[in-house]
């Protein structure tokens, strides 16, 4: 069974990438209705093999991506009201997306890659959204952005 990693992880991943405090503490899983308006990334081996699959729901990926692109939170709270994100969020959540990567792969995992990453109103395959939702090897934080707000991530090991 591969390792997952620490809220610690998390946490420094985030303010690293930032460059904003961060705080991180555990939440309930995921459940159909957080999907649906979710960013979920799915992550594979060199085989192409579905091995971890990441979630933000739309609150996290709004403040992720207005952060990392100095956007003010304003633009952020905007998407969350409209209920998705604008191109330009979106292409910075992809990004926090693909650096996510970095992070599994200092894990006992195969080497990872982002395959592809999903945004709120498009449809995640089957299998990725059943491995966010099944239990086992997972990982479920409410993370807080300081100076924007807080949203939940997820994360699954395929088993």
């Amino acid at each position: 069974m591969s390792t997952l990693p620490v809220p610690k992880n998390i946490k420094d991943l985030f303010e690293d990438l930032l460059g904003r405090p961060v705080t991180v503490g555990a939440t309930d899983p995921a459940v159909t209705a957080d999907l649906n308006k979710a960013v979920v990334a799915l992550y594979v081996d060199n085989s192409r093999k579905l091995t971890a699959v990441a979630g933000m729901d739309l609150k996290l990926a709004s403040y992720a991506g207005a952060a990392i692109g100095l956007i003010p939170a304003g633009g952020a709270e905007a998407s969350i009201e409209d209920g998705e994100l604008t191109p330009m969020l979106a292409d910075n959540v992809r990004e926090v997306c693909n650096i996510i990567t970095g992070m599994l792969n200092q894990l006992d995992l195969p080497h990872l890659k982002l395959y592809e990453s999903y945004m709120p109103g498009e449809t995640a395959p089957a299998d990725a959204i059943a491995r966010l939702l099944a239990l086992g090897a997972r990982l479920d934080l409410v993370v807080e952005i300081g100076g924007y707000g807080k949203g939940k991530f997820w994360l699954s090991l395929a088993g």
